[in-house]
């Protein structure tokens, strides 16, 4: 059966570390044996684990141990970091690392060197014994791009007790509920402006993707509804990411539920639309889905020449 063995160090039990991690074992049905386990006995003093990794199929072996790095665990004995040239300005090779925002080192010939400028969603070059957090527009042809995950150790914030503020997309739903008199009106509103001769210009968030309500805005452009969309890119970015992934901000649409390694998806989303040469020729070349939406919304008063691809 293939195995793999991580360390992990620091404060992992009250920073929910290691739970974490146990949970990323048994999501992808791997097994594990803790091999040492050494607990801090007072506050300052740290804990650490080995842990063997084991599944029967390698590459959901490979997911569990992608998904413990980023809990802060590193390899053992682990090579150095893998890279591969970026194929053109403005592109990542497909398999690029996705950085996060926690402080971030790569395993190079002389070393652990400390990614400098770290931020989410960009990737790391490597280049004369340094290591650079690059966003995707800033990526240059033949660029050594940090591609896997062997070589790469996370430090994620410890200890914090803070309560979690930032959760709207894994928040219970709320108690708000929409009220069908109100969508009566606006339904009701909409038809008149179009009777005096009017047209309907909606102003879209990702929100519409994240509820799974892409598909009914989709109908309402293609019914005519709807004649003018304006959006920035996160709704774009959320939806080619529902399509290639099936999740909107890493949480899987059909559940509900998130998935680990999700937070990378809209960033590969958009390299992969950027590879293709941006959303029209991801269409035109079967990469993306589009039926004829924008074609019959245009046959409807006019139409909406203002949406996008």
């Amino acid at each position: 059966m293939p195995a793999a063995t991580i360390e992990l160090s620091g404060h992992i039990i009250d920073s929910f570390m290691l739970p974490r991690i146990f949970d990323a074992i048994m999501d992808y049905g791997g097994t594990f044996h803790v091999e040492e386990f050494r607990v801090g006995q007072s506050k300052d003093e740290t804990s650490y684990t080995r842990i063997e990794l084991r599944h029967d199929d390698a590459a959901q072996l490979h997911s569990i141990v992608a998904a413990c790095l980023q809990q802060g665990a590193v390899l053992l004995a682990t090579p150095p970091a893998r890279t591969e040239p970026a194929p053109r300005d403005g592109v990542f090779p497909d398999a690029f690392y996705s950085t996060s925002n926690q402080p971030t080192s790569v395993l190079g010939g002389a070393g652990w060197i400390e990614v400098e400028a770290i931020e989410m969603d960009c990737a790391i070059v490597l280049n004369g014994g340094r290591a650079r957090c690059v966003a995707v527009t800033d990526v240059r042809a033949g660029d050594a791009v940090v591609c896997g995950h062997e070589g790469i150790r996370v430090a994620p914030v410890e200890r914090s007790r803070a309560r979690e503020i930032f959760g709207f997309m894994t928040s219970s739903v709320s108690s708000e509920k929409p009220k069908h008199l109100v969508i009566r009106e606006l339904a009701a509103a909409i038809r008149d402006v179009h009777a005096r001769g009017g047209r309907i210009c909606m102003v879209a968030g990702p929100a519409i993707i994240h509820t799974g309500a892409g598909e009914h805005l989709s109908r309402l452009i293609a019914s005519g509804h709807i004649d003018v969309l304006l959006a920035g890119n996160a709704l774009a970015a959320h939806d080619v990411e529902a399509q290639l992934f099936g999740t909107s901000l890493g949480i899987d649409l059909r559940n509900g539920l998130p998935i680990e390694a999700g937070h990378e998806h809209h960033i590969r989303a958009i390299n992969r639309i950027r590879a293709a040469g941006g959303l029209q020729a991801a269409v035109e070349s079967g990469l993306l889905r589009a039926g004829d939406v924008r074609s019959r919304a245009r046959r409807h008063r006019g139409g909406a020449r203002r949406l996008g691809p």
